[in-house]
């Protein structure tokens, strides 16, 4: 079966799936044939820095049909999984007829849109402080989960413990607040998009496929102007901010420092982008159990 037959047009269409998997050329071909409109749900793809580096859609791209929530955000700006669902929800307010297509590879992100999102404080910039420069020490990492271990194991076990962002993120709020992140996420606000109102889509690309796909892709971004990209942001190069997590930007900077060679730096990034994708997998598997899944090696749906 074709997964154009079991898409319900009159309905909202959300396409997940991990980095380098073709998701935004599938929305771009949905939005041409069903006159869409695509929305990012991308968490690298809101900086204004990185349009090659995050494989932003081109110019032909966006000239084509309506992209909104890309390249939106200037890259020392924090920006959270709320401030994007408030960004989202404007402007499929707004659309006018038009089907919303939103893409993306962030499960923060889509999680947050279908299942809701925790109303949580913000964290004081004196703690997001303090845990950046826990996070540049040797041990920070290790630091923090084990204070979440000892005072908040609920949350120490379900986070992705290899995933810094994931493992500050909880350290700040328990930090902030006295009261760990799974407790704040139990009292969820409902979702902005309801999983039985959208067509939830989920690529699964297995790792023979997508790892040719990703060294070729990363390759292309380097001849395309990458390394130019990254050079420009090198002056206020700050590794803390979020915006400076884009796979492929540290290993060019240390090139660009002297500190490697380009082959290394592009090794390294391959090697960045397909742990990445693990981790994506991983994400989807544990929590998108009942979207539509589309074998991208096979093109089956189920």
């Amino acid at each position: 079966m074709s997964f154009h037959d079991i898409i319900d047009f009159t309905k909202p269409i959300v396409i997940a799936g991990p980095t380098a998997s073709g998701k935004s050329a599938l929305a771009l071909d949905l939005a041409r044939a069903h006159g869409g409109a695509i929305l990012n749900a991308d968490a690298l793809q809101v900086y204004a820095r990185w349009r090659i580096l995050s494989a932003r859609p081109s110019g032909h791209e966006t000239a084509a049909v309506p992209h909104h929530l890309y390249g939106h955000v200037a890259s020392k700006t924090a920006y959270s999984v709320g401030a994007w669902l408030r960004d989202l929800a404007a402007v499929m307010a707004r659309l006018d007829g038009q089907l919303p297509i939103i893409v993306g590879g962030t499960g923060l992100y889509l999680s947050a849109l279908v299942d809701g999102l925790a109303d949580i404080p913000p964290v004081p910039a004196m703690v997001r402080t303090r845990a950046e420069t826990m996070l540049e020490g040797k041990d920070g990492l290790a630091e923090m989960l084990a204070q979440l271990h000892r005072n908040d194991m609920t949350t120490w076990g379900k986070i992705d413990r290899n995933n810094p962002a994931r493992v500050q993120r909880a350290w700040e709020v328990l930090e902030a607040t006295g009261r760990g992140l799974a407790s704040w996420q139990q009292k969820t606000a409902p979702p902005l998009l309801a999983r039985g109102r959208i067509n939830a889509l989920l690529l699964e690309a297995p790792k023979a496929w997508l790892t040719p796909r990703i060294e070729t892709r990363f390759r292309q971004m380097v001849q395309n102007g990458a390394l130019d990209e990254v050079r420009a942001a090198l002056p206020d190069w700050n590794p803390a901010l979020p915006s400076s997590k884009a796979i492929g930007a540290p290993e060019l900077i240390a090139h660009l420092r002297g500190e490697i060679d380009l082959e290394t730096a592009i090794t390294r990034a391959a090697i960045a982008t397909r742990q990445y994708a693990k981790r994506q997998r991983s994400w989807f598997r544990a929590r998108m159990g009942d979207w539509t899944h589309i074998d991208l090696s096979t093109g089956k749906c189920e």
